[in-house]
């Protein structure tokens, strides 16, 4: 295995910021991984794991090790009349694996097409859309640990799954692991979730659509609504949508009639990001070389030469205006490095 030495990031994070790393090392087997982990060169510098850079805002160059899992194994561990488990290696392309489990029919993914990463940073994220997250079918994550390189096994209860959360961003272990694989249980006979928005008008001439059916929709609108990271670099979806008490929640929809919301518990309501920061007039907008994607303010773009901190600036505008016009903070969904 290559240890690369000042390596250009530009093409591992899709935001496309022209940032190095001091150190990049991409292992093609757990074993390989193992050992990069043990060198003692390596062992006291800061370290940075990623999947395929989707949720990465970098502010400036990496001193540090960047390592990018490159094992791709799909394995069948268990199968039954009604469901069928997989275990993905860390580096499978996280739409390859959802295409792979349509192919064969095998429910429970299929919202999550298009998702940009890998399946190692799937559960780090608990990623989302169109009503699904991937909690909903994960069974279990394996991990070694960076300190004692020990492996380590998550339960679903153990990965402590929230909105765009786990415990992989939180407590010791944000930095203390790296996920070697994921297990995932989907149903041979399940229902698809069509209910959502955006998802719902794109099969209205589909009263029960099949998998493949409601990949190629999500598909049509995730390309409808996100631009290409390679024609103007981006993070996806840059803010989470807020939960609000339901009381303001109601008083909002009392005053804007159109507003949409959904539930997020029996205390409170989210609102849509990026209904509030259209309302704001950051649609469509662009501040030097950034801006905010028009058919889709939740977006913020890099339209070349940008940098990390253009983007952090313009995210803090964006924040500062919602909160003052509706009293609402927005919170990142990205992972800023600084």
């Amino acid at each position: 295995m290559q240890i690369h030495r000042d390596y250009p990031l530009k093409a591992h994070h899709t935001f496309g910021f022209d940032v190095k790393a001091r150190y990049y090392a991409a292992p093609d087997t757990p074993e390989a991984l193992h050992a990069l982990l043990a060198d003692p060169l390596y062992r006291k510098l800061p370290k940075l794991i990623i999947g395929g850079g989707s949720n990465l805002l970098f502010r400036a160059d990496y001193e540090g090790l960047v390592i990018q899992p490159r094992f791709h194994a799909i394995d069948i561990v268990d199968e039954d009349d009604d469901s069928v488990t997989l275990c993905a290696d860390a580096g499978v392309v996280w739409d390859e694996f959802v295409d792979y489990c349509v192919q064969h029919g095998w429910g429970g993914v299929e919202n999550l097409s298009g998702i940009p990463g890998t399946a190692g940073a799937a559960p780090v994220q608990n990623i989302g859309a169109y009503g699904v997250e991937v909690k909903d079918v994960i069974y279990g994550v394996e991990a070694l640990r960076i300190d004692s390189l020990q492996p380590v096994f998550f339960t679903r209860e153990a990965c402590m799954f929230g909105y765009r959360d786990s415990i992989f961003k939180h407590t010791a272990w944000k930095n203390n692991i790296v996920i070697t694989r994921a297990t995932f249980k989907l149903w041979k006979n399940s229902q698809p979730v069509t209910h959502y928005g955006a998802l719902s008008a794109a099969l209205h001439d589909c009263p029960t659509p099949t998998l493949a059916q409601v990949r190629q929709a999500v598909l049509a609108v995730r390309r409808q609504k996100l631009p290409d990271p390679a024609v103007a670099g981006n993070a996806g979806s840059f803010f989470k949508n807020p939960a609000v008490p339901c009381a303001k929640a109601h008083a909002l929809a009392a005053a804007y009639p159109a507003l949409t919301l959904y539930p997020a518990n029996g205390e409170e309501v989210k609102v849509p990001a990026a209904w509030l920061i259209e309302q704001c007039g950051w649609k469509g907008k662009r501040v030097g070389q950034v801006g905010v994607h028009a058919p889709q303010p939740l977006v913020l773009v890099n339209y070349g030469g940008g940098t990390g901190n253009d983007v952090m600036q313009l995210a803090a505008d964006i924040q500062q205006s919602v909160a003052a016009k509706f009293g609402i903070a927005l919170e990142m969904e990205a992972n800023v490095v600084n």
